[in-house]
């Protein structure tokens, strides 16, 4: 048998497997009840063949409304700068999946043991506040996490979820279970209640705003509709909820994952996130920018977030906040409290 032939089999096996995977993942949802999304709802399985009765409650589900950039920032500043962290570790390394093996979940104790203090002491020199989203049980399973980075009385610490959970796949009882769970863990390890969320795929189930609105959130940070904040608009109706928007293009783990066919030079992403920045500064908007301790937090990476940070100090009128503050900010300016 040629090398070619079994490497040709492997593949299709591989590709056999996920399909069966993905067929049973979707018997268990629809046994769960997952609540049906419009799409579900359509009777014609062809995209071209919607109504566009439905084509429109599809889009309304969740929805940008108005623009919630204030005409200035704190102390008059022209431009929010605004990073934060996603503390998955583990999570994101099999816990998340089920799929347990040691030598990933080596890679994610690496956030908790070496990286995130390299971070935070980057964060606490250069004077920047910061927002870290924590999944859960990336803080059960090293709590002294929340001392590292609550000492400088700077920083914030938000919710990204129980176990980094594809929240899409929950129906909507189990997705409320968790996120209610994870905001009493947070509180019980960090003494403060979290007020800001971030959904763990950056997504949102049929239910998650709905969700996030009864908890009582101050703001949500998973969406991509705008460079700048806004405010949610949930079929048709406007929320009163701030979204502080995210971006792939302004996320580190994409860019920076040594497997992946999209992987960049940290340099050259340091010059893509100062093209961001200098865009922004000159509009007078918002940078926003999604790191991973596990990911940013190794040395050659962590050059490249020191260079963007001096390039932006280098700046006039910039305003370095934690995504509370920038919420309640943009809350005040438009008038929504």
């Amino acid at each position: 048998m040629s090398s070619h032939f079994v490497s040709r089999l492997a593949v299709t096996l591989r590709r056999a497997a996920s399909l069966m995977l993905a067929l049973a993942i979707s018997l268990a949802v629809a046994a769960c009840g997952v609540p049906d999304s419009p799409a579900q709802d359509q009777a014609s399985p062809e995209p071209w063949n919607w109504s566009e009765e439905f084509v429109r409650s599809a889009v309304d589900q969740v929805r940008a409304g108005r623009d919630l950039n204030p005409d200035s920032w704190p102390g008059g500043t022209r431009v929010a700068v605004l990073l934060s962290y996603d503390v998955d570790n583990e999570t994101v390394q099999g816990l998340r999946t089920g799929d347990i093996s040691i030598g990933p979940l080596s890679q994610g104790q690496y956030g908790s043991r070496v990286a995130l203090p390299r971070v935070v002491n980057l964060m606490n020199e250069r004077d920047v506040p910061s927002t870290f989203f924590f999944p859960a049980w990336s803080l059960k399973l090293a709590p002294e996490q929340a001392d590292l980075i609550q000492a400088s009385g700077m920083h914030e610490i938000a919710v990204h979820g129980w176990i980094h959970e594809l929240n899409t796949a929950l129906d909507g009882e189990t997705e409320e279970r968790l996120l209610r769970d994870a905001v009493d863990a947070i509180e019980e390890i960090t003494g403060t209640r979290p007020v800001g969320y971030r959904a763990p795929s950056w997504n949102h189930s049929p239910n998650t705003l709905r969700i996030v609105r009864d908890i009582g959130f101050l703001y949500e940070s998973s969406l991509m509709a705008d460079d700048r904040p806004y405010e949610l608009v949930q079929d048709g109706e406007a929320t009163g909820m701030v979204e502080l928007p995210v971006e792939w293009i302004l996320d580190d783990a994409p860019l920076f994952n040594p497997r992946g066919n999209s992987y960049m030079n940290p340099r050259d992403v340091m010059q893509v996130w100062i093209d961001e920045f200098d865009k922004a500064w000159e509009e007078g908007t918002m940078f926003l920018l999604t790191m991973h301790p596990h990911v940013i937090g190794h040395r050659s990476r962590i050059i490249a977030l020191e260079g963007l940070i001096e390039h932006m100090k280098s700046r006039d009128g910039v305003w370095f906040g934690t995504h509370e503050e920038a919420a309640l900010w943009v809350r005040q300016q438009a008038g929504m409290d």
